[in-house]
C-alpha cells in the first residue's frame, strides 16, 4: 500500500489500575507532548475491551476507566486537538477484528508472548493441560489490538519493548488482508523512545501494579485520603541502605536518584549528585525528590480532582471523540465489507 503523507499517531491505555509515577513518566508525559507542538493526527483510545482480558472484576474496570480518561485530560491532553475515545464506543473495531481473525492465521497468534508464556506456565506443572486457563481474549488479543490500528490506518504507534511483536502481527494482518483483498491498511510502524525513562519503584524493581511498589500519580482514588500527603508517604517508603548522613554516596546506586533524574534538569541532577558524593541524609534526599515531583504535578491535581466528582463532563469528553472517531471508522469498515464482498445486492431507490 502507497505510504500516506500525512502521520497518523495511535495509542492505547489499558483501563486496569490507577495510574502512578511509573505511568507517567513512560506514556503519560511524552505522549502528551509529543502532540502538543505536531500537526500529526493522533487518536488516544482508553482500552477497555482489552481490560477484560485479565480483569474480571466490573467495579475496577469502570473505577480505571474513569480515573484514566481523568488523568489523561488532567495532565494536559486536549480533546479538541486529539480524538480521545473509549474502545468500546466504537462497535465497528470488534466487527473489524472478526473479518481479520479469518484472514490471520493461527500459527501468528500460537507465537505471541503473552500466550507462549501462559503455555509454559502451564508445562511447568505437573497434569495440567497447555491451554488450561487461556481464554480465546488472552490467545487473540494481537487480533483486536491490530484491528484497533488497522481501523484508523494509524502509521505510527508508540509501545514499549515487549509490545513491538504487536505491531509487527498487525503488519502481518494487514499484508495479508491487503493480498487477499484489497489494499486498504496501512502498515503501522512502532515507536520506542529509548530515552524515555524506565522509573524504579519504591524497591528498586521496575515501578509496576504488580509488584505492589508503585508511587500514586494523583493518589490511590480513595477521596478521603490527601493525594499529596498520599505522595509523601509513598515517597517516604522508598527503601534505602543504612549508611549515615555524612557517609558520601554514590547516586548510581540509589532508588531516589533514578527516580529524581525523570523529574530533574540537567543542571538539578549534576548538584543532586554532588550532594550524594558529599554526604546526605535520606530524609533529606526523599524531601528533595517529593518537592521536584510535587511541583510538577500538583499543577494538575485540581483538575483531576474536579473530573473525577464531575464524570458527566468527563463522558461528554469521551463521546465527543467517539463521534469523531466513528466518522473514520465506518468509512474503513464500510470498504472493509465491501472487499470481502458484504455489500447491498443492489440500490432501492
Amino acid at each position: 500500500m502507497t505510504e500516506p503523507t500525512t502521520k497518523r499517531i495511535l495509542t492505547g491505555i489499558t483501563t486496569t489500575g490507577i495510574p502512578h509515577l511509573g505511568n507517567y513518566v513512560g506514556a503519560i508525559r511524552p505522549a502528551i507532548q509529543a502532540v502538543q507542538n505536531s500537526d500529526d493526527d493522533a487518536f488516544f483510545f482508553l482500552a477497555d475491551y482489552h481490560g477484560i482480558i485479565k480483569c474480571f472484576d466490573p467495579d475496577e474496570i469502570h473505577r480505571s476507566t474513569r480515573a484514566i480518561a481523568a488523568t489523561w485530560i488532567a495532565c494536559g491532553l486536549d480533546p479538541e486537538k486529539v480524538t480521545f475515545y473509549r474502545q468500546s464506543d466504537i462497535p465497528e473495531i470488534p466487527e473489524l477484528a472478526w473479518i481479520l481473525n479469518c484472514s490471520c492465521a493461527k500459527g501468528l497468534m500460537n507465537r505471541a508472548h503473552a500466550y507462549k508464556a501462559s503455555v509454559d506456565m502451564n508445562l511447568a506443572k505437573e497434569d495440567t493441560d497447555a491451554d488450561f486457563g487461556i481464554s480465546m481474549g488472552l490467545f487473540s488479543y494481537p487480533v483486536l489490538m491490530s484491528a484497533d490500528i488497522l481501523m484508523f490506518n494509524a502509521t505510527h504507534v508508540p509501545v514499549g519493548k515487549d509490545q513491538i511483536q504487536h505491531i509487527e502481527m498487525a503488519r502481518d494482518i494487514a499484508g495479508t488482508f491487503n493480498f487477499k483483498y484489497k489494499e486498504l491498511f496501512t502498515l503501522p510502524t512502532a515507536v520506542t523512545d529509548e530515552n524515555t525513562p524506565l522509573l524504579t519503584g519504591l524497591d528498586g524493581r521496575k515501578m509496576s501494579k504488580s509488584y505492589g511498589n508503585t508511587i500514586p500519580l494523583f493518589g490511590d482514588g480513595n477521596p478521603t485520603i490527601d493525594p499529596q500527603k498520599a505522595l509523601k508517604k509513598a515517597i517516604g517508603q522508598i527503601v534505602t541502605n543504612s549508611q549515615a548522613p555524612e557517609e558520601p554516596k554514590n547516586p548510581d546506586e540509589c532508588n531516589i536518584f533514578e527516580i529524581y533524574k525523570a523529574f530533574a534538569t540537567p543542571d538539578e541532577i549534576n548538584a543532586l549528585a554532588e550532594h550524594y558524593r558529599r554526604g546526605i541524609g535520606w530524609g533529606e534526599a526523599k524531601e528533595i525528590l517529593f518537592n521536584k515531583i510535587d511541583g510538577e504535578i500538583a499543577p494538575m491535581r485540581e483538575k483531576y480532582a474536579h473530573l473525577m466528582a464531575n464524570p458527566k463532563e468527563l463522558e461528554e469528553i469521551l463521546q465527543m471523540g467517539a463521534v469523531k472517531a466513528r466518522r473514520v471508522a465506518q468509512k474503513q469498515l464500510d470498504k472493509t465489507r465491501r472487499a470481502i464482498g458484504i455489500k447491498p445486492l443492489a440500490k432501492l431507490k
